[in-house]
């Protein structure tokens, strides 16, 4: 048997091309549920801020407003978690374009399966609730599945 038939255009990588394409399904699915939690997530900043606010208001030696600003400033770019999503979101959209070329795609493939985890990582590490951390650790099973599958149409 010359090649097994194991290679991308041989059996095996025929059938796993559509496997791989739900993976990604569930992985689009999981950005839109992280935007919606996301979306969600200033009500809650807000309120986790402004209690951090009142603690450091009451300190002693008071806190200067200056850095009052700053802290507030910091905890709000760390929660916001746009960035990751809308990269994961075009991450998805350039693997669905390197299936639909065809040919050989484990490789590239697997590149961007590892900056989807990349990403999950950072999401799950940003989180500001307990909603946004369960859709990045689902995330991550659903990256992982999708890395499984893309190691056998290399």
């Amino acid at each position: 048997r010359s090649g097994g038939g194991r290679g991308p255009s041989g059996t095996c990588g025929a059938r796993r091309r559509p496997l791989v394409g739900g993976h990604l399904d569930d992985v689009a699915a999981l950005c839109e549920a992280a935007a919606r939690a996301a979306a969600s997530a200033p009500g809650a900043l807000r309120a986790k801020l402004s209690a951090q606010l009142a603690e450091l208001c009451g300190a002693d030696p008071p806190v200067s407003r200056d850095r009052l600003a700053q802290e507030a400033a910091l905890l709000a770019a760390r929660a916001d978690v746009r960035e990751e999503i809308d990269r994961l979101d075009s991450h998805v959209a350039a693997a669905r374009g390197i299936l639909a070329a065809g040919g050989e795609a484990g490789r590239e493939l697997g590149f961007l399966a590892q900056e989807f985890n990349r990403e999950a990582n950072t999401l799950c590490a940003k989180s500001s609730s307990l909603e946004l951390t369960r859709i990045g650790l689902d995330l991550k099973a659903a990256v992982d599945r999708l890395r499984e599958q893309v190691q056998n149409l290399a």
